[in-house]
């Protein structure tokens, strides 16, 4: 049965009745009684995903269904409906924001937290409009605070990745340093440099060209990232030049097609210092790259 409603609103179609020990009981004397009852009973398909998902504990399942009926049943008692929808808020700012927020500052450094103590102040200040935070001597509102926070959220999580990362980031640098010294390879821009397998002779594309290429992908330890061989059985794929990363999308419009060119890239023209898939944080590229032609 397609699902109508969330399980939040149809939860409370099954609640409408008397209760045995805490539990409602159904009484089905017409169609719409049936329908109510096997509406609320389709939404518990998967419900176990829904508790994994929300980190509800399955010994808890008594507490969760009285949550259900007693949010249901707070109707149009709009006290009731305040702090149901503050617990809601709170829930999901403990269990899903704090958690994104800490990891993109901190990464795999699960020592380090956020104050919550600090946070629900804020927060209580902002809705009280009554903030006690105050830069240069004047009080700060919401906006003014986000836009704070945004740079100290930059210069935290700096510091963190600094402090989890220093060695992988000198070494970035230092693999492309040393790639620059190197005999026949040539630089396109900072951070971007190639050295010439085979010159085309073909026209070279622009910043908006769509191209065909053959490419592998490495990191300066060898892994093999992505390739053409292993994801597209050896033939070209078509790429938008400038949808690619910053060096990849130097390179691209610098060579003529027919050429094949192997083009080092370092981490801060490639995925940064937050990586991307089985690409790691600060870590330079290696493509092979065989440019086949322009347009699809």
């Amino acid at each position: 049965m397609k699902k109508i409603l969330s399980l939040a609103v149809i939860a409370a179609a099954t609640l409408f009745a008397s209760c045995n020990n805490g539990s409602p009981r159904a009484s089905m004397k017409n169609d719409v009684d049936t329908l109510s009852y096997e509406i609320g009973l389709s939404q518990t398909a998967g419900i176990e995903n829904y508790f994994q998902q929300s980190g509800i504990d399955s010994a808890y399942i008594d507490d969760f269904l009285r949550g259900v009926k007693d949010g249901a049943l707070a109707g149009d008692d709009k006290k009731k409906q305040a702090y149901y929808a503050g617990v809601q808020a709170g829930v999901q700012m403990k269990t899903q924001m704090f958690p994104g927020i800490e990891r993109m500052i901190f990464g795999n450094d699960s020592t380090k937290k956020l104050s919550l103590r600090n946070y629900l102040a804020g927060f209580t200040a902002g809705v009280r409009h009554k903030s006690a935070l105050k830069i240069n001597g004047v009080e700060i509102g919401p906006e003014q605070a986000g836009e704070d926070a945004n740079k100290r959220f930059q210069v935290l999580r700096t510091k963190a990745m600094e402090e989890q990362y220093g060695p992988q980031r000198k070494e970035a640098q230092d693999f492309i340093e040393k790639k620059a010294k190197e005999s026949g390879v040539k630089k396109l821009a900072e951070g971007v440099y190639y050295k010439v397998i085979k010159e085309g002779t073909g026209a070279v594309p622009s910043d908006t060209s769509v191209v065909r290429v053959q490419y592998e992908g490495k990191l300066p330890n060898g892994q093999v990232f992505d390739s053409t061989t292993r994801n597209n059985g050896g033939k070209a794929v078509p790429m938008n030049v400038g949808q690619s990363i910053p060096g990849f999308k130097v390179a691209l419009s610098h060579m003529p097609v027919g050429s094949i060119w192997e083009i080092y890239i370092a981490y801060d023209q490639a995925y940064g210092e937050a990586g991307q898939g089985p690409i790691p944080p600060f870590s330079p590229l290696i493509f092979k790259v065989q440019l086949e032609g322009i347009g699809q």
